[in-house]
């Protein structure tokens, strides 16, 4: 575990998740939109679009569902963001951590 993971006050909340939307962001796809890098929720595997992308759609699901926890759903990248404690970690955060 990473130093930074260990203070983060919201590791414990990550979970083992499979992501609902593998092909991309649940929202873009539903709407049409197109993306610039993925984010998968930690807690529900919710796949969402990072803030370079025009729905941001990530972040506004921390915003609407306070899930405090997401990583990189992107090929060769590991790292975990908290929106919460406004912390990165790499190597992304695993379950138990």
């Amino acid at each position: 575990m990473s130093s930074s993971a260990q203070r983060c006050s919201h590791v414990d909340q990550v979970r083992d998740v499979a992501p609902n939307t593998p092909n991309g962001c649940e929202e873009c796809l539903a709407l049409g939109m197109h993306w610039v890098h993925l984010r998968l929720c930690q807690e529900c595997g919710h796949v969402g679009c990072c803030d370079q992308s025009q729905g941001k759609h990530g972040t506004k699901h921390f915003h609407s569902s306070h899930h405090p926890i997401m990583k990189s759903f992107q090929p060769g990248e590991d790292w975990s963001w908290c929106y919460v404690d406004e912390l990165f970690m790499e190597p992304a955060v695993e379950p138990g951590a």
